[in-house]
């Protein structure tokens, strides 16, 4: 049953994600002491494809309703990929808590990107704030502020950056090519897939040695990003999509930054969370709420709509 407003479960739910979502960068750099970030990437990517395949299979959902379809999962895929070798190299230069912050630029990027590529989904004052508001604090967080760390994190910052930019431009080409086409689990499946082969074709290539131990961490932050994450966490997550307006849902992506920053940098790693990155969150956040934010009409109509994809809603990473 579609129900045009959350009550407390659904936001519990909500809460529940962004938390776990929250957690992920630190998961991540704690399996990178053992396992190559690319090669992690790559079996995250293969495990959750065969999982998803699976849950499919058993719902009868077709898997390529067509042959042009295969075509734009395939690009989306190396999108996909793209995004997530970044993020899984950059925590090796950087901290959790930054990375959240640079990632989470991605809906300005879609934001501009829509208004040049995507009938209809035009700038207004709202978004046009708040890419500014984005912006300041990017810029803020790039200014110097932990002398030689800045220069050593720099790298992990870019790439953190354009992994936002992959995220927004797989937003921008799936509402562009699939939205109408295909289901969320469909796309999502078509990322997981089409990724897994690049991200471990450039482990072969770049990283030595892919595995240097195993321990118990190394085996649960695999489980957690291939099962917890890629998975489970995404069946609720379209779950809630089929079951409330994406509108609504859209209100509590601020969440996930927030707690990724004081739940994966502070709690999890010990990250010193300095003012600079307490403002440039903030700044993001409330950017982020003002992106979203649409004119009461319109969100009444879009509400309705269940066609979107996983990346355009999701809370992730």
């Amino acid at each position: 049953m579609y129900q045009a407003q959350l009550r407390w479960k659904p936001i519990a739910i909500l809460l529940v994600l962004a938390m776990v979502w929250g957690a992920n960068m630190a998961i991540i750099k704690i399996g990178a002491r053992e396992l190559a970030p690319l090669f992690m990437a790559g079996l995250r990517s293969l495990v959750a494809s065969v999982c998803l395949y699976a849950w499919m299979k058993a719902k009868g959902i077709t898997i390529f309703p067509s042959k042009s379809v295969l075509g734009h999962g395939i690009v989306i895929g190396l999108l996909f990929g793209s995004e997530f070798g970044l993020i899984y190299v950059a925590l090796g230069y950087t901290l959790a808590s930054r990375t959240y912050v640079l990632l989470y630029t991605a809906p300005f990027f879609v934001a501009l990107g829509a208004h040049f590529f995507l009938k209809g989904d035009r700038l207004n004052p709202w978004k046009a704030a708040g890419l500014i508001l984005a912006f300041a604090g990017v810029a803020a967080l790039f200014m110097r502020e932990l002398g030689s760390f800045s220069l050593t994190a720099l790298p992990g910052d870019l790439m953190a950056l354009a992994a936002g930019l992959m995220w927004g431009s797989t937003t921008v080409y799936l509402k562009k090519y699939l939205s109408y086409r295909t289901m969320p689990l469909q796309t999502l499946f078509y990322q997981v897939c089409f990724s897994a082969p690049p991200l471990f074709l450039m482990s072969i290539l770049l990283e030595h040695p892919i595995v240097s131990g195993f321990s118990l961490a190394a085996g649960l932050s695999v489980f957690y990003q291939c099962i917890i994450i890629a998975f489970l966490s995404y069946l609720v997550w379209f779950e809630l999509i089929h079951r409330y307006p994406v509108s609504l849902l859209h209100g509590f992506s601020f969440f996930t930054p927030v707690f990724g920053v004081f739940l994966s940098g502070a709690l999890i790693l010990g990250e010193v969370i300095s003012s600079r990155l307490i403002v440039a969150l903030t700044l993001v956040s409330v950017g982020m709420v003002f992106v979203n934010r649409r004119p009461r009409a319109k969100s009444a109509a879009e509400g309705f709509s269940i066609g979107g994809h996983p990346l355009e809603t999701k809370l992730t990473k």
